[in-house]
């Protein structure tokens, strides 16, 4: 924290083509940094890094207002239609490695489709991922973020309903992970007063993992 009154939360975005990871990284900016568009074939092949500039009016400390700063990390999807497990691991383990080594990682997202059923394999496939990357502690420092939610609300779902219908497969994913989800509409993701709700969700979760950090490291260890 460079800043007194300011406060910095470090992301990565984590999930499958086509889910809507990148967008939901630049939801979360408030900015167009990341590249988002629909493709045949997987669009983003390699880390990049995405900074908000100061955001007012999402928390507070001691009665004091503070800024924040919000650092998400996008990276290649997996599957992947063009990298094996192996270069699309080894490309993320260095993003975060690179970017977050002296500050940690607050929060993982793992981005899902809302109006997509999880299936078993799927979800198995995606859980031994994350956890290959973020190692056994790696439910502490997920949350869920479902996408798309504004097709499931258009379909006739509220939250409460969608998740009355969802799959024992999706429920048990977001039991593990300490019922850490959140759905993004995507019409209104651009929104502040949306925005400002998803950031402070994101943070709710921060604090009650104690504002801890994955992967940082001492300068003496760099």
């Amino acid at each position: 924290m460079a800043d007194s009154n300011e406060m910095t939360i470090n992301l990565v975005v984590l999930g499958r083509t086509q889910t809507g990871k990148s967008a939901a990284g630049n939801s979360l900016l408030g900015s167009l940094d990341f590249e988002s568009h629909l493709s045949p074939s997987s669009v983003t092949t390699c880390c990049s890094l995405g900074h908000s500039c100061r955001i007012l009016g999402i928390t507070r400390r001691n009665g004091c207002e503070l800024a924040l700063r919000v650092r998400v990390l996008d990276t290649p999807s997996y599957p992947h239609s063009s990298l094996s497990k192996e270069q699309v691991k080894h490309t993320v383990r260095s993003g975060l490695a690179h970017h977050f080594r002296e500050e940690g990682l607050h929060l993982a997202l793992l981005v899902l489709r809302a109006d997509l059923p999880l299936c078993p394999d799927e979800n198995d496939q995606t859980i031994q991922f994350i956890q290959e990357l973020l190692g056994p502690t790696w439910k502490d420092f997920t949350a869920v973020l479902l996408t798309h939610a504004d097709k499931a609300e258009a379909a006739g779902f509220s939250e409460e309903a969608y998740l009355h219908k969802a799959s024992s497969t999706l429920l048990s994913l977001l039991s593990s992970v300490q019922n850490k989800y959140i759905f993004l509409d995507n019409q209104k993701s651009i929104i502040k007063e949306e925005r400002t709700t998803v950031l402070r969700k994101l943070l709710n979760f921060i604090r009650q993992n104690n504002s801890r950090v994955l992967l940082k490291h001492d300068k003496e260890q760099n």
